[in-house]
This record gives structure tokens, C-alpha cells and sequence, in this order.
């Protein structure tokens, strides 16, 4: 069969549909919903990304934002014959027009049944931030720290904040009192496990309980050493909730599913990023990821032939969640949590 375009440069092809068939196609259950995927229209980028940013992070070179309609398209040729539904949420960038990406986005959910997070910078006033939350079928909102201020040059200038420099307490006051969800990318190089972002996320939990946290890519944990460091130490509270976006390491999703069981994890895949071609390979804290296009951190390349083999990365961390959830004995309930019910649970709570 021929390709179908995806995104940016990935297609759909017949290794993904063999793929598919051998590992997933028993497995997937008949409903999914993405808690965690971006969804961009081209247009409202107001900043270009750069050659030097480009070069600084590989995410940089991914990600390029895909609009409801293209998103749309993908979700039915990477989830065959699957109901879908989704979270989405913009950029969390100062590279794009956040007021006309929410609206946007508002306008795509309604139409899709989709739902939507709202991304709110950490000036904006909790009146601001209520009248996102006013709106149908917004849970929430999306945070995150690059959204503190602008540099240019770097994505990463705030990597270091404390988490209440972008989510703020006066936005925490409303949200709890709205019972919103807020999807949380952690701060600092060590990640989940860093001191600080284990004591202020408890703080979260105790002064602002009725806020739905979650906690994205599983506190950032691709490597088992981060998970190790950092999934325990949060074990112990039941109402506090992780999405698996982007993890494509199985030991991860084991330990997760170990630890914190699978009524607390909710799938997502972080799309677009997610359609790129190839695999990840994991050594020790660090990762390196294979793909099968010329980016920039991509010049340490597999052999033409085990390239040919890539599939798609959100593929390869089905797989992994499926052998994790074998490893650990889920039974078909509880992988259909995962899936959705999960989230299901979490929005007829609201």
C-alpha cells in the first residue's frame, strides 16, 4: 500500500501497518483517549524556530505544530478501526499566539467532542485564567515553565524555576476551587526526583486538593534511573495522577504500573513529536534517540537496513506499555483504564 502523509516529515507506512498487526492490534483497546497531545494551527506561531535552537535540543526539530484537521487524520490512521478521543492543548510557548491558539483549539474541540486544556502564562490574572475555564469542554489548564518569559535563544532559560513561578497560587486558588485539571511538565535537569519538585508538589496536593494534577511523562522519567529516583517517593498518594506521553522505555512502565498502579496513569502520546521514525535507546540517566531523517542530533546513524525497520515512536511505546503491562499482570480492565477510563473516572468527577 502506498504511504500516507502524517506530519511534517513522517508517513504511515507498511512496516506501521505490519507493526500494528503483530503487536498492537489485539491489544489496543476499541476506545482511546490521548491525554496528552498538542494540537497547533500553523498560523498562530508568531516566532519562527530558529537554526540555533534547532541545534540546542532535538525536540526543537520536531515539533512542529499540526493543526485539528491534519491531527484529526493522523489519529485515525495510527488508531485503525478505534474509537478516539483526546486532551489536547497548544504549544506551551511564547512562540505562539496563546490567546488565538486557545480560541482556535476551543472552536476544533467543540466540533470533535474533543476536550481542551487552556495555556495560561503565570501573569494572567485568575479572571483571565476563569474565563478559559468558563468555556465548554475545558478541563483545565496547561503549564509550563518556558512560559515565565521569553529568551530567544533557548527554550530553557527557566528550567530551573520553582513550579509556583508558572503555576502561580492566585491561578492554584481558582483551580482548586473549580475542581480543574492542570498537566504538569516538571522543572529542573534532575527532574520529578529533585528535591524541591517532590516538596512543592506535596504542597500542591495539601493546600490545593481539588485540583486533578498530573503529572506529564511520568515526571519526565524516560530512563529507569529518574523513575527509580522519583515514581516511589509519590507513591502514597492516591490522587495524584501521572500520563505516560512520550515514555518509550518498558522498565519505566513497569515500575509505574508497579508502584503507582493503573488506575493513577493515563495514556497519551504527546503528538505530533510522537510520529517521528525510529527508537530510543537508554544509558544509564541519559538517552539517545535513532530516526531515520538528517536532523541535527541525528548524525550517529544505524545502518540503512535496521533504519528500514523504524517504525513509528508512539508505536514503540505501545509496545513498551503492552509488555509492561504483561510483565505486571494487568488484566483487560485494567488496561482499558489506561486508556480511557481512567480519564473518564477523572472528567464525569468535575
Amino acid at each position: 500500500m502506498k504511504p500516507i502523509h502524517l506530519h511534517h516529515v513522517w508517513q504511515y507506512t507498511d512496516v506501521d501497518r505490519a507493526f500494528w498487526k503483530e503487536h498492537l492490534e489485539d491489544w489496543v483497546p476499541a476506545r482511546v483517549f490521548d491525554a496528552h497531545t498538542h494540537v497547533n494551527e500553523p498560523e498562530h506561531r508568531v516566532v519562527e524556530m530558529t537554526d540555533q535552537k534547532r541545534r540546542q535540543y532535538w525536540v526543537n526539530e520536531v515539533s512542529e505544530p499540526i493543526g485539528a484537521v491534519a491531527a484529526e487524520h493522523c489519529a485515525k490512521t495510527v488508531f485503525p478501526s478505534r474509537e478516539f478521543s483526546c486532551l489536547a492543548f497548544g504549544h506551551p510557548s511564547l512562540d505562539y499566539d496563546l490567546e488565538a491558539s486557545n480560541a482556535s483549539l476551543q472552536s476544533a474541540c467543540e466540533a470533535r467532542g474533543w476536550y481542551r486544556l487552556a495555556v495560561v502564562r503565570p501573569d494572567w490574572s485568575a479572571q483571565r485564567v476563569a474565563a478559559e475555564l468558563d468555556q465548554p469542554r475545558v478541563l483545565g489548564v496547561k503549564v509550563y515553565y518556558a512560559l515565565i518569559s521569553d529568551d530567544p535563544t533557548t527554550r530553557d532559560k527557566h528550567l530551573e524555576a520553582s513550579i509556583f513561578e508558572f503555576l502561580p497560587r492566585h491561578q492554584l486558588d481558582l483551580l482548586d476551587e473549580r475542581g480543574a485539571w492542570v498537566i504538569l511538565h516538571v522543572p529542573k535537569a534532575d527532574r520529578l526526583g529533585h528535591p524541591d519538585n517532590l516538596r512543592e508538589i506535596r504542597e500542591i496536593r495539601d493546600r490545593w486538593p481539588n485540583v486533578v494534577l498530573v503529572i506529564a511523562h511520568l515526571g519526565r522519567s524516560y530512563t529507569l534511573a529518574h523513575a527509580e529516583e522519583a515514581l516511589p517517593a509519590l507513591a502514597d498518594d492516591e490522587g495524584l495522577y501521572f500520563d505516560n506521553s512520550a515514555v518509550l522505555n518498558p522498565e519505566v512502565h513497569r515500575l509505574a504500573l508497579e508502584v503507582l498502579g493503573p488506575r493513577r496513569i493515563l495514556y497519551g502520546t504527546d503528538n505530533p513529536i510522537f510520529f517521528m521514525r525510529g527508537r530510543r535507546q537508554w544509558h544509564g540517566r541519559s538517552y539517545v534517540n535513532r530516526t531515520d531523517y538528517p536532523f541535527h542530533f541525528n548524525q550517529d546513524r544505524e545502518p540503512p537496513e535496521v533504519e528500514a525497520g523504524y517504525t513509528l515512536f508512539m508505536y514503540e511505546a505501545l509496545l513498551a506499555l503492552r509488555q509492561a503491562c504483561e510483565a505486571t499482570g494487568q488484566d483487560r480492565a485494567a488496561v482499558e483504564d489506561l486508556f480511557g477510563g481512567n480519564a473518564r473516572r477523572l472528567i464525569d468527577g468535575r
